[in-house]
């Protein structure tokens, strides 16, 4: 029996809304083969029917050369899909219906799909859906996709209409000689014949708002959106922050009930530890990472609804332009000096995967607040205030610096030049939030993170553990010790001794944890698996004892190299996690780990030899 659907649109035409809500969970995310784009598979069942549904990547046609628009042309013409469902902005027809000119061409089954007609309602437009289908030949459904009422109607006709579908009866005719500005011109008539009196609107001119006014102001406007997404994160961190604390106390409840069960049973130490504390810790972690992902989610969502990204995307499209990317991406960009997860979380607005794993690896060369919590401290025991303020001062200017990096390294095989170009839009018009829609979005990518991180952040502890456990309890037991203590030679290159490399080391893995890991190799006290895995909230260190003891081995020139490796070095094993899990892509993944690890210790033995002369 035919049930393969195939979900067509272009970017924010509400695909993934309607692909979420028909499949839930029953959902494989993964990348089409041999191409850098994601795709979306997934099945629903409909009166004891299993449809496969299949979301196509978004695209403002299908005649272009992009990744996006040859796989979604290919997909169609190779009969993958048995009908084509295409989805249509209702409130900005005529812009929408260039997608269906130029699938009209391939004479494929397909229904039409009238989505956010709560939006066309709003603007006081009125749709004659019956007119629309005459002329075209196909199935006209009327829909917003963020309410739940209209499934049942839209799965009736997809099942009736796989049974007996139908094709576009209009198609625009192409003038021969492949002049690329006649055939633009032919389908554009096209559409206007096709629309000709079935919209109606009560609005003849369109008049910028007071609020749009501010918003869209050279200079006023770039503040008031920096605001607004500085006001969001706040959001995001108080909602996430409940969830933090209960996941916090997972380790807290459980790592001595644990260990002194384990231990009365006489069970070996390494069992106990792994059971005690990388298990408990690797729960909290998880649940510290989805509770991150569910407020981002629930602000970008109502940010995005209320049509505030759009403004956002336009007050910074001609700055970040110079990275390769879209305006969308200031969001995540600012997000990540909060959080790299929801930064890399945030990315989801972007319109492709190219534009979304650029913007990812952006995203890392922003420290996250973890940073800013232990620089101060480190560079206090080696400089002054004023010292201390150039340094963090020669950090932000050398973020500017990295993420131009970034985009010249990654950006030419991401986001070619051949698929730049600048941002036309129309401004989605200001409604309310569909509220039900915004929390089950956020909760089911917040549990879709939980279920996929578990799996990488428990292997990533395990090994973790496993260079960094002593029986004794001795840091000189460990094989992160022997392994630093040999390769010495080779890290003093780079300006690190063995106690500092292990500092970096563990920054990689959580950077809350440098301090703890710092006391127990310079200071003796605590462990490195307690001082990495208990640092959130067990472990304190003094920082004048510290200091002192840092001192007595530590240059001055190898105290920064230091803070500027810590500093840049991969984000957090979690945020290594989120990216992975939002760009399905182990290689890309990997490759930009290795690009920051790599920059991290080529950036500190370029800082070391410099400060070395003048320190």
């Amino acid at each position: 029996m035919k049930n393969a659907i195939a979900l067509l649109g272009q970017p924010n035409s509400g695909k993934s809304t309607v692909y979420n809500a028909l499949t839930g969970s029953r959902q494989h995310v993964g990348n089409w083969p041999g191409k850098t784009v994601e795709k979306n598979d997934g099945f629903y069942t409909y009166n004891g029917t299993r449809y496969t549904v299949t979301d196509l990547p978004g695209s403002y046609g299908l005649s272009g050369n992009s990744d996006e628009e040859i796989i979604t042309a290919d997909f169609i013409k190779a009969n993958q899909a048995d009908l084509v469902c295409i989805l249509v902005d209702a409130s900005q027809l005529e812009r929408s219906m260039y997608m269906v000119a130029e699938f009209a061409q391939l004479n494929k089954p397909a229904l039409l799909l009238l989505n956010m007609m709560d939006v066309a309602k709003a603007q006081k437009k009125e749709i004659d859906h019956k007119l629309l289908e005459q002329r075209l030949g196909i199935p006209v459904l009327p829909f917003t996709a963020a309410e739940s009422k209209g499934y049942d109607e839209l799965k009736a006709l997809l099942a009736k209409e796989l049974v007996s579908p139908h094709k576009l009866a209009s198609v625009p005719e192409i003038p021969a000689g492949g002049d690329v500005q006649a055939e633009s011109e032919a389908k554009y008539r096209w559409i206007q014949s096709v629309l000709a009196g079935v919209t109606h609107s009560e609005q003849k001119h369109f008049e910028l708002s007071k609020r749009d006014k501010r918003l869209l102001s050279p200079i006023r406007g770039k503040f008031a959106c920096f605001g607004t997404i500085l006001v969001g994160f706040l959001a995001a961190m108080i909602i996430c922050f409940p969830l933090m604390g209960i996941g916090s106390m997972i380790p807290q409840f459980l790592n001595k009930p644990i260990a002194d069960l384990l231990n009365g049973w006489n069970v070996h130490p390494w069992l106990v530890s792994i059971f005690s504390i990388i298990l408990p810790n690797t729960l909290y972690f998880c649940i510290a990472m989805s509770g991150f992902v569910f407020g981002v989610n629930l602000v970008f969502g109502y940010l995005e609804e209320i049509g505030f990204l759009a403004r956002a995307a336009y007050q910074f499209d001609s700055l970040l332009s110079g990275l390769g990317l879209q305006g969308k991406a200031i969001c995540p960009i600012l997000m990540g000096f909060g959080c790299t997860i929801g930064g890399t979380c945030g990315t989801r607005v972007m319109d492709n995967w190219g534009q979304r794993m650029l913007t990812m690896a952006v995203v890392w060369a922003v420290p996250c607040a973890s940073i800013w919590t232990i620089i101060p401290v480190i560079s206090s025991m080696f400089f002054t205030p004023w010292q201390t303020m150039l340094v963090i001062l020669g950090i932000l200017l050398y973020v500017v610096l990295l993420m131009t990096i970034v985009s010249k390294v990654f950006g030419r095989t991401l986001v070619p030049g051949s698929s730049r170009s600048g941002m036309i839009m129309e401004l989605p018009p200001y409604h309310k939030p569909h509220w039900k829609h915004i929390l089950k979005e956020a909760f089911l990518k917040a549990w879709d993170i939980f279920n996929r991180a578990l799996r990488t952040v428990t292997l990533i502890s395990l090994l973790f553990w496993a260079f960094s456990y002593s029986g004794t309890g001795n840091v000189a037991d460990s094989l992160l010790y022997k392994v630093g203590t040999a390769i010495e030679p080779v890290t003093r290159i780079f300006g690190l001794g063995w106690r500092t490399f292990m500092g970096f080391l563990s920054s990689a893995f959580a950077k809350e944890a440098v301090l703890g890991v710092l006391n127990a190799v310079f200071v003796g006290e605590g462990t490195v698996l307690d001082a990495t895995f208990r640092s959130a909230f067990n472990v304190a260190t003094d920082n004048a004892v510290l200091g002192q003891a840092m001192s007595n081995v530590v240059s001055k020139a190898e105290a920064l190299a230091f803070m500027c490796a810590c500093t840049f070095n991969i984000p957090c094993v979690m945020a290594l996690s989120t990216t992975y899990r939002e760009s399905h892509s182990l290689k890309w993944t990997a490759r930009i780990a290795a690009f920051y690890v790599c920059g991290a210790l080529i950036l500190a033995c370029i800082v070391y030899h410099i400060a070395a002369l003048f320190l």
